[in-house]
């Protein structure tokens, strides 16, 4: 397993400031609360997924720029051991947020989905507010069991099972049980996050 976390909290706050932006501009941009932009800057919180892809819309960038520098290779591989965990802890009281995640392709020019590998584990903080943004998403489930609150329904998979739907719903993906739950997670965020 990799090193070193991505502090994921300092890089939106270095991309607001070089944009010359305010926490409230990014907020009434993005649909985040300010409250919560403060407290990912803050390592305070990792935000969810479906915040990276509305905050890169904000800041024009790819997802991927969140965890590392995109550039023009046609291709990414990214071997095990060069993976790069984004935080799941609170940074003042050690508390799990419920999950961290890794991209897995970010180094890929002109891409039209964002991977990742997931970790949820079971969430120690308070329950977290459902998100959507542009695109559609498929969930793999790796290892473990996820619970996913879609609308006003919630499912539980298990190993080998997935779910594909558009982001634009308001959904929840979280740990189910007492155990961690691994998952493929792949977002298409649509021509209109194409960034090259």
């Amino acid at each position: 397993m990799p090193g070193k976390d991505i502090k994921i909290g300092k890089r939106i706050r270095g991309l607001r400031r070089a944009k010359g932006l305010s926490r409230t501009e990014v907020s009434e941009q993005s649909g985040i609360a300010e409250s919560t932009i403060s407290s990912i800057e803050g390592h305070m919180i990792s935000p969810p997924l479906g915040y990276l892809v509305s905050l890169a819309k904000v800041f024009e960038i790819p997802v991927g720029d969140f965890f590392g520098e995109s550039s023009d290779s046609p291709y990414c591989l990214v071997r095990s051991d060069d993976r790069k965990p984004v935080s799941r802890f609170n940074s003042t009281d050690g508390k799990s947020g419920g999950y961290s995640y890794e991209s897995l392709g970010q180094k890929k020019k002109n891409r039209h989905m964002e991977p990742f590998l997931v970790t949820l584990t079971p969430a120690e903080s308070s329950p977290v507010e459902p998100n959507q943004h542009i695109g559609e998403e498929i969930i793999f489930v790796l290892e473990g069991k996820v619970e996913v609150s879609l609308l006003d329904k919630k499912e539980i998979l298990n190993p080998g099972d997935s779910i594909y739907y558009d982001s634009t719903m308001p959904h929840i993906i979280s740990c189910h049980g007492k155990e961690p739950a691994t998952i493929l997670a792949v977002i298409y965020a649509k021509d209109e996050m194409i960034i090259l």
